[in-house]
């Protein structure tokens, strides 16, 4: 059912999936525990749902259920010729729920991502139990002008100036990563697979994408989020200062934080799983309504 590096990282295998009206996606599933809550993944900007999370998946999935599909023009997401809007992506993930029968669920958003999660529990709130938000904010640039810049920076901070190499930020993490075995012909080495992954990208969306995160603002209704919601601060982001993203916290009532020593990429890393999972387990504690929320390591009360 996945591939592995020496048996170690499972990278689950995925399945096109038909959301009535919108197109067809993809999406890696794993199963979890029984009676586990869900987690819908969803990736960051010039990503895809198994290059952001494949580090993460094999802890998350002794906790959770886990949705990863990929994002409208990202990996083998949605193709249209209508121009990317974030609200678009906010109800392909609740029009793929409704396909796998997912009545509630806590949406993970990392970069990118967060804006879509956001606009989940704004445009689906029964859909959305809680919501983790990583390397992410709700506003990205105030100013028009400055929306170039903030795209070449996003770049220039993912290695991928002229679009080339997400695979840069994958780490080799001992010669355990540098090796996988040939399973129905996929790639053998992980930084090959994390290349085969960007070539499927439609990349006039996915610029289009860029444009589109830097001109969102929910700055005005953020402050109404009435679900769990655990924020995960990149301490050394130079994409996303982690100031901006502790203000972000700062908005959003009851939210906890929980600092990650790593820049935007560090979702790359296995070292990432451990907060997240933290964060994720923090949440779904808060839903069930038996666990306070943590507060830049203070406990507050929760919301229930």
């Amino acid at each position: 059912m996945s591939l592995t590096t020496d048996g170690e990282l499972p990278i689950p295998y995925g399945r096109r999936v038909h959301l009535p009206g919108r197109g067809t996606t993809f999406v890696r599933e794993i199963d979890g525990p029984p009676g586990a809550p869900t987690v819908i993944l969803v990736h960051g900007w010039i990503a895809s749902g198994g290059l952001n999370w494949f580090t993460t998946m094999p802890a998350l999935a002794q906790h959770f259920r886990i949705v990863a599909p990929d994002l409208r023009g990202h990996g083998r997401g949605i193709r249209s010729r209508r121009r990317f809007r974030l609200a678009d992506c906010a109800d392909d993930i609740a029009a793929l729920a409704a396909v796998l029968k997912i009545d509630h669920a806590i949406v993970v958003g990392y970069s990118l991502g967060g804006p879509v999660a956001q606009l989940v529990w704004r445009r689906h709130p029964d859909l959305v139990d809680g919501l983790v938000l990583a390397a992410t904010g709700d506003c990205f640039v105030d100013r028009t002008r400055d929306r170039v810049v903030f795209t070449s920076m996003m770049l220039a901070a993912a290695g991928l100036a002229g679009g080339a190499g997400y695979a840069l930020g994958v780490p080799r993490v001992g010669e355990r990563f540098a090796r996988v075995t040939r399973d129905r012909g996929r790639a053998r080495t992980i930084e090959r697979w994390a290349l085969d992954e960007m070539r499927r990208h439609d990349w006039r969306t996915v610029f289009s994408a860029g444009r589109a995160l830097g001109s969102y603002d929910a700055r005005a209704w953020i402050g109404t989020m009435d679900v769990p919601t655990a924020v995960l601060v990149t301490m050394g982001d130079s994409a996303l200062p982690p100031a901006g993203q502790l203000a972000f916290a700062g908005r959003i009532p009851g939210a906890s934080v929980h600092p990650v020593e790593g820049g935007h990429t560090i979702c790359a890393s296995t070292a990432f799983a451990v907060p997240l999972v933290q964060a994720c387990r923090s949440v779904a504690g808060r839903v069930a309504g038996h666990l306070p929320v943590v507060v830049s390591g203070r406990a507050a009360p929760g919301r229930g």
